[in-house]
Parts: structure tokens; C-alpha cells; sequence
């Protein structure tokens, strides 16, 4: 019986992954996680807009740079829910903080999961925990749930942290375009169709709640929109006339229906182009 057991155990170790091996973290400031197998790919070069040209986002700005400046000095932090608008800077605002503690000189690592990635976030967690003299912020964008996803429960041992607790050199960020991380529409037909409605959502709806940190993205206004596209031209040397600059910009808002951070970066790099500027 015994030596049975033994076999099923060493069978069992075969076909079970092997533990992700320990990156060079001083290879790059920055990491992309990745399971089957489990590795954490270096970036070299993080796709970023300088926090300064970050417009209209400026209370939120400064409540999430304190928090993860405060995390990169060992203090207290919070995790943070970055949710709203499309296209309003969510994960330009983290990659932007990020980079600001490393020009203060706060050795900070940024490590982004993709949301289809979750279940494999305890592996990750206890990776990141046997760098103890490193500090992480895990990122994860465009985060949300349907009704038969299980992914959240793997979340939970980021927020909440379980028995053995969140690490201390970790802090998790994650943006969403919805509040609660599951649309409106399931949220109410859950509950209409639940024989405990108030329980039916309750623990993915919760989820949310344990985020110490919400910070709401909301549209712009036209003005903004302009600031935000002056702010591109003036950083990368594009001079235009401004009255052909404000006409070229709310036509092309105009035809994308819709005013954004995303749309003003857009619009700014078909400027660029047109007048022969390299970005």
C-alpha cells in the first residue's frame, strides 16, 4: 500500500508544473507575469506618458502618487481601485506613479497579471515574497467579473490575504470601467432571481470593498480635452496655430464621438505626423 501511495505522489510531482525560478529583478523595474509555464517576463521598456501630462485627473492623481510613495518608503498603503470613464488615465496614472517613486530614487516594481492569469496569483504572491528587500506594486488592468467567473476568490488572497496574509512588500492596483467590477444589468437580475437576494452578489460585489482606495475617473469636458492635447504639443515641440489647433481638435473628437484622455493622445499623434515630428 504504501509503495502505491509512493508512486501516485512521485506521478502527481511529474505532471505538476515546477516552481517558477527566481528572476533577476535588478534586470528591469518592471515585469509581465505569465503561467503555463509560470515566468515573469522582463520589460525593458514600459509604455508610459510622464504623470505631468496627465490632465484633469488631478485630485486622483495626487491621492494615488501619496499612496505609492508612501508604500515605496515601507509605510502603510492602501490597495487601489481605479474605475470609471474610458480612456481617462486610469493605467497611465499607475505606470505614471510608478515611474515618479523611481525618479525619487524608490526602488519600486511594477508587475502586471492579466486578469485571465488570477487563478495562478498565489503562486506569483509567494514568488514575490522571497524577495523581501523589493517592494511591488501588482497590477492588473481592465479587471471584471461575469456571473460564472471564479476568478475573485484567487483575488482575495491579495486583499484580504488569508491565514498567511498579503505580503508586506506587495500592493495591489486595478483599474475597471465598472464600480463593482460586474456589470449593472447581472447584478440586478441576480438579485431578482436569487432566493437570498442580498446574498446572491454579495461576495463578488464585496470584492470592491475591500480596495482601501477608490478613485472614480469621470469624462471631460471640452476645455480639458484641449488642455490635454496643448499639454502633448508643448512636451514634444508641436507648434500649430491655435485656432487651427482647437478646429482640427473637436472635429476629430467630433468623429470619434466621444472626448477622452485616450482620444486627445490620439488625436495629438495624427498632429505629430502631419507636421513631420517623431514621438
Amino acid at each position: 500500500m504504501t509503495d502505491a501511495l509512493d508512486r501516485i505522489a512521485a506521478a502527481l510531482e511529474r505532471l505538476a508544473p515546477p516552481p517558477a525560478a527566481a528572476p533577476d529583478f535588478g534586470a528591469a523595474d518592471a515585469f509581465l507575469w505569465r503561467e503555463s509555464p509560470d515566468v515573469l517576463q522582463p520589460v525593458p521598456r514600459v509604455a508610459r506618458v510622464d504623470l505631468d501630462l496627465l490632465k484633469a485627473i488631478g485630485r486622483v492623481r495626487d491621492i494615488l502618487l501619496d499612496n505609492t510613495l508612501h508604500f515605496a518608503r515601507g509605510l502603510p498603503a492602501n490597495n487601489a481601485l481605479l474605475w470609471g470613464a474610458r480612456g481617462m488615465g486610469k493605467s497611465s496614472l499607475v505606470k505614471a506613479v510608478h515611474a515618479e517613486a523611481g525618479r525619487q530614487g524608490l526602488p519600486l516594481t511594477l508587475v502586471e497579471i492579466g486578469r485571465e492569469d488570477l487563478g495562478s496569483i498565489g503562486r506569483l504572491l509567494t514568488l514575490l515574497r522571497r524577495a523581501p528587500d523589493r517592494r511591488f506594486i501588482l497590477f492588473c488592468d481592465d479587471l471584471s467579473f461575469s456571473h460564472d467567473d471564479t476568478h475573485y476568490k484567487a483575488l482575495k488572497a491579495v486583499l484580504d490575504g488569508g491565514i498567511e496574509g498579503r505580503p508586506e512588500n506587495v500592493i495591489f492596483y486595478a483599474t475597471s470601467n465598472r464600480r463593482h467590477l460586474m456589470p449593472r444589468d447581472m447584478i440586478e437580475n441576480e438579485r431578482a432571481t436569487a432566493i437570498q437576494p442580498g446574498e446572491a452578489v454579495e461576495e463578488k460585489v464585496s470584492l470592491s470593498d475591500r480596495f482601501g482606495l477608490w478613485l472614480g475617473f469621470h469624462p471631460c469636458s471640452q476645455d480639458e480635452y484641449l488642455d490635454m492635447i496643448r499639454g502633448y504639443c508643448a512636451a514634444y515641440g508641436v507648434t500649430v496655430p491655435g485656432d487651427r489647433l482647437v478646429a482640427e481638435a473637436i472635429e476629430w473628437q467630433a468623429t470619434r464621438g466621444a472626448r477622452s484622455g485616450r482620444v486627445a493622445w490620439q488625436f495629438f499623434l495624427d498632429l505629430a505626423a502631419r507636421e513631420g515630428r517623431t514621438i
